[in-house]
C-alpha cells in the first residue's frame, strides 16, 4: 500500500484478461467525447486489474469484469473520462485495501470524492438492516449534491449488478431486486433517464416476482406476433401520410415493457386482454411546431380515444420529460398510444440528466436545466437535516422519488405542482412551511373546501391562514407529499417532546414525594448518568422517555437512589437487561393465544406487548414497536401505512423482535389469522381450484367471502392461518400459478 505522505510507485502492469471490452470502451469514449484524454482510464484499469487481482464474482469471473462492464455502461452515457475512470475504482476502497487517500494520491481529488460517494458505509455498526441501507443511500445523495457522477456510477453498479443477478442466492436476489424497485429505479425516473429506469424496472421484476413475470412474458410473447405485424402496418401508413403532409419525421413502434404492463394490470385490476395499449407508437420531429401539426394528423386518420391526451410540452414532468401524448383506436380494435416529441427531448426523456454532460474545466459540471432536475435532491438534503431516524428518511426518499404529479394554479396564474391527490395542505406547504403551519382553509376554483379535498389538474387553489394557528396531528393522516409530512411531523415532534419533559419531570417529582426522597440533592450530573446507562444523550431525553411511557420513574428513581426505595418492583429491569418475573411470565402464557409469547421488547419486561391491529404483523416480517401511554408496546409491520405516516417519533420508538417460542409451546404451532384477497376469472371450479391449493398448503380456512364482478371477473377473501412469512409467500406463489387468477395480496387489517 503506497504512502499518502508521497506519490505513490506506479502500479505494476498487470495482464488484462479482457483486451477486447477495454478496447471497446477506449472506441466508445473516444467516438463519443473526441477531445477527452484517455490517460486517466488507462491508469484506473491498470489500478483496478492490480488491486482486484485474483478477486471473482459469484459467477466465477474475475471480479474486474464488473468495473469494467460499469465503465462500459459510463462510456454509453457519454460521460468524461473521470466519471469513467471513478467507474473503474468504484469498489477499490469497499473491497480492497486500497484507501480513499491513496486514490486522491493517484487521481486526484475529483476521483476520490466520487468514489468516496459511491462506498458503502461499512465500518459503522447499524441496529438493522434498514438503517444501514437507508445511511447508504442518504450518503450517496449527500455527494451527488456536489457532483451528480456519483450517482451516474451508483445506477450503473447497479445495472450491472442486476444483468448478472442469477448467481446470488434467492433470498439475495429478492432483496436486491426489492430494493432495484423501491430506489434506483425510481432514482432514474427521477433524473429524466427512461432507458436505465425501463431496463432496471424488468430486470428487477423477474426477481421480485418470478411467477407473475413469467405469466405475463408468456403471455405478451403470445401476442407479439400480431402485435408487431399490426404496428409495422401502422408505421407504414404513418410514414407515408407524414410524407404527403411535408412534415420531416422519423416513426418508431414497440410493445410495452412488462413492468410497465403490471403496474397496469395491478392498477387497473384487469387481465392483459383488457390493456389496450400494449402497443405503442414515437414519432420524433425536428421541431416542437411540428409535435402539434403531427398530433393532429393522428387524429385525422385514427380516432382518439377520451381522457388519454396528455401535453407534457407545455407542462413539463418535474425531471423536464417532455412529449405530447394520446390513445387513438386501430382498425380490428386495437387501440396503441403514440408519443410525439423532438429529437432534444428524445435524447432527454432516454438519457435524462446525463443527455446534456458537459464538464468544463474549473466550472460546474451540470447546465442550468440539469441544476433545476437536481433542485428536489438539494430540498430533501434539507429536509433529512430535521430527520433523526434513518428510517424516516427512506420512507420520504421513496415517496419523493416517484410522484405522480398533479399541476394546479395560484389565483395570480402561477403553476404549482402537487402529487397525485394532493390535498390544498400540500399546496400551502409548497408555497412556504408557515403558509402551510397557519393554513386554516382553501377556496378551490373560487368555493370553500376542505383541507382533505383532492386537488386536479387545473384547480385554481386560494389558501386561507390565520396567524397563531398551528398544525395537527389529523393532517398526516391525508397530507401526500414529503415535504408537508415532514413540515407537520418536526413540528408536533418538538412540540410533543416539550410536552413529554414536562410530564416526565413531574413522574419522577411524584415518585420522589411518594418515597420521600429529596430530589434537590440530585445534581444534573446524576439524571446525565441515568441518561447514558439508557443509551440516552442528555437529561432531558430521560424525562422525554419517561414522558412518553418508554420508561418508569420509579425504575429511573430506583437508580438514582439505589436502596432509598424499600424494594425494586419485580419486572423493573435494568437497561439492556430483560430478566423473567412472575408478572412478566403470567403476562406471557395469558398472551400465548394471540400469538404475543413470541415478540421481545429489548430492555422491557414490565410493558404488554401486542401486534397492532392496523397491519397485524406476523412472525417473519420485519417490525417495530411504539409505546401507546396507557397501553404498552404497540407492534407493527414496518411496512404499515401508520408507521410510515403518524408514528415516526424515535421517542416512543423501541426495538422488538421475534423470539423461539417458549420450551412448552415447542410441540404446536402458532399461527396468525391474515385476510388474503384473490381477484381472479369468474368461471366454474374457480373456488374449488383456489380452496385445494391452500388446504394442499396444510392451511385452515377461517373465513370466506365472494364478490362477483361486472367484467366476467370475482373477488375473493378469505381469512387464512399462516404460520410465518414464509408459509403465507408459498401458499401466495401456489395461488399465483394458477390459471385465471389476476391478483392475490394480502390486506394487513383484518
Amino acid at each position: 500500500m503506497a504512502s499518502v505522505e508521497s506519490q505513490p510507485l506506479p502500479v505494476e502492469r498487470v495482464a488484462d484478461p479482457f483486451p477486447e471490452k477495454f478496447r471497446k470502451l477506449l472506441e466508445t469514449v473516444r467516438a463519443n467525447r473526441p477531445n477527452d484524454d484517455t490517460a486517466i482510464i488507462r491508469q484506473a484499469w491498470q489500478f483496478c486489474l492490480e488491486h482486484h487481482k485474483g478477486q471473482l464474482r459469484a459467477s466465477g469471473e474475475p471480479y474486474v469484469l464488473h468495473p469494467l462492464e460499469v465503465a462500459l455502461v459510463l462510456a454509453e452515457m457519454k460521460l468524461d473520462s473521470t466519471a469513467i475512470a471513478a467507474g473503474l475504482l468504484h469498489d477499490a476502497v469497499e473491497d480492497t485495501p486500497v484507501t480513499t487517500e491513496d486514490i486522491t494520491a493517484k487521481f486526484g481529488e475529483q476521483v476520490a470524492h466520487i468514489v468516496e460517494g459511491v462506498t458503502k458505509i461499512d465500518k459503522i455498526q447499524f441496529a438493522n438492516r434498514e438503517d444501514r441501507q437507508a445511511e447508504n443511500v442518504r450518503k450517496m445523495l449527500l455527494a451527488m449534491v456536489s457532483d451528480v457522477r456519483v450517482v451516474l456510477i451508483k445506477l450503473a453498479d447497479r445495472l450491472h449488478n442486476m444483468r448478472t443477478l442469477e448467481h446470488l442466492p434467492a433470498e439475495r436476489q429478492r432483496a436486491i431486486a426489492r430494493e432495484t424497485l423501491d430506489i434506483y429505479a425510481p432514482l432514474a425516473h427521477r433524473l429524466g433517464m427512461g432507458k436505465l429506469r425501463g431496463e432496471l424496472e424488468d430486470l428487477a421484476f423477474r426477481w421480485v416476482d418470478p411467477i407473475t413475470w413469467e405469466q405475463l412474458h408468456d403471455a405478451v410473447e403470445a401476442r407479439r406476433s400480431e402485435g408487431e405485424q399490426f404496428l409495422t402496418g401502422v408505421e407504414a401508413l404513418l410514414t407515408e401520410k407524414l410524407h404527403e403532409a411535408g412534415i420531416r419525421a422519423r416513426v418508431e413502434w414497440r410493445i410495452k415493457r412488462l413492468y410497465s404492463i403490471h403496474q397496469k394490470l395491478v392498477k387497473s385490476q384487469t387481465s392483459i386482454d383488457q390493456v389496450y395499449d400494449l402497443l405503442a407508437l414515437r414519432v420524433i420531429t425536428a421541431s416542437v411546431q411540428d409535435c402539434y401539426a403531427v398530433f393532429g394528423l393522428i387524429h385525422s386518420i385514427w380516432r382518439p380515444v377520451p381522457g388519454r391526451i396528455k401535453d407534457f410540452i407545455a407542462m413539463p414532468r418535474p425531471n423536464l420529460y417532455q412529449s405530447l401524448h394520446t390513445t387513438v383506436m386501430g382498425e380490428g380494435g386495437h387501440q396503441f398510444e403514440v408519443q410525439i416529441r423532438t429529437e432534444e427531448m428524445h435524447r432527454i426523456a432516454e438519457e435524462g440528466i446525463a443527455a446534456h454532460w458537459k464538464y468544463k474545466a474549473g466550472g460546474s459540471p451540470i447546465s442550468a436545466r440539469d441544476e433545476q432536475r437536481l433542485a428536489w435532491v438539494r430540498q430533501l438534503v434539507e429536509w433529512q437535516r430535521d430527520m433523526t431516524d434513518p428510517n424516516e428518511f427512506l420512507s420520504t426518499l421513496k415517496i419523493d422519488l416517484f410522484p405522480e404529479e398533479v399541476y394546479t394554479f395560484t389565483p395570480k396564474g402561477k403553476v404549482v405542482v402537487v402529487p397525485r391527490d394532493g390535498t390544498p395542505l400540500d399546496f400551502a406547504y409548497t408555497i412556504h412551511t408557515e403558509v402551510g403551519h397557519t393554513c386554516v382553509g382553501a377556496r378551490v376554483n373560487g368555493r370553500m373546501v376542505p383541507l382533505r379535498t383532492k386537488l386536479r389538474n387545473g384547480d385554481i387553489v386560494e389558501v386561507i391562514t390565520q396567524n397563531g394557528h398551528t398544525p395537527s396531528r389529523d393532517w398526516l393522516t391525508f397530507v401526500k407529499s414529503s415535504r408537508a409530512r415532514n413540515k407537520i411531523r418536526h413540528w408536533l415532534n418538538e412540540h410533543q417532546r416539550e410536552r413529554a419533559i414536562e410530564i416526565g419531570r413531574k413522574l419522577i417529582e411524584r415518585e420522589g414525594r411518594k418515597y420521600k426522597i429529596p430530589l434537590s440533592q440530585f445534581q444534573e450530573s446524576d439524571y446525565a448518568r441515568i441518561a447514558a446507562d439508557y443509551s440516552l444523550a442528555t437529561p432531558n431525553d430521560l424525562m422525554a422517555a419517561i414522558g412518553f411511557g418508554k420508561y418508569s420513574a420509579r425504575q429511573v428513581l430506583n437508580r438514582l437512589a439505589p436502596g432509598m426505595i424499600h424494594q425494586q418492583q419485580e419486572g423493573e429491569a435494568a437497561p439492556g437487561t430483560a430478566p423473567a418475573t412472575p408478572g412478566s411470565e403470567a403476562v406471557r402464557r395469558a398472551a400465548a393465544v394471540s400469538g404475543t409469547d413470541s415478540l421481545i421488547v429489548e430492555g422491557q419486561n414490565e410493558l404488554l406487548v401486542y401486534r397492532a391491529r392496523c397491519c397485524n404483523p406476523i412472525r417473519g416480517e420485519e417490525i417495530i414497536g411504539y409505546v401507546t401511554r396507557g397501553k404498552g408496546v404497540a407492534v407493527h409491520a414496518r411496512s404499515c401505512p401508520n408507521v410510515q405516516n403518524l408514528l415516526y417519533e424515535s421517542d416512543r420508538r423501541v426495538s422488538v423482535e421475534w423470539a423461539r417460542l417458549p420450551e412448552q409451546n415447542a410441540g404446536r404451532t402458532l399461527t396468525y389469522p391474515v385476510r388474503l384477497t384473490v381477484h381472479c376469472d369468474d368461471r366454474a371450479g374457480m373456488l374449488k381450484e383456489i380452496t385445494a391449493v391452500i388446504s394442499d398448503q396444510n392451511t385452515n380456512i377461517r373465513t370466506v367471502e365472494t364478490h362477483p364482478g361486472e367484467n366476467g371477473d370475482a373477488e375473493i377473501e378469505f381469512v387464512i392461518d399462516a404460520e410465518d412469512v414464509r408459509h403465507l409467500n408459498q401458499l401466495v406463489q401456489g395461488l399465483r400459478r394458477l390459471p385465471g387468477i389476476r391478483d392475490v395480496h394480502r390486506s394487513q387489517k383484518l
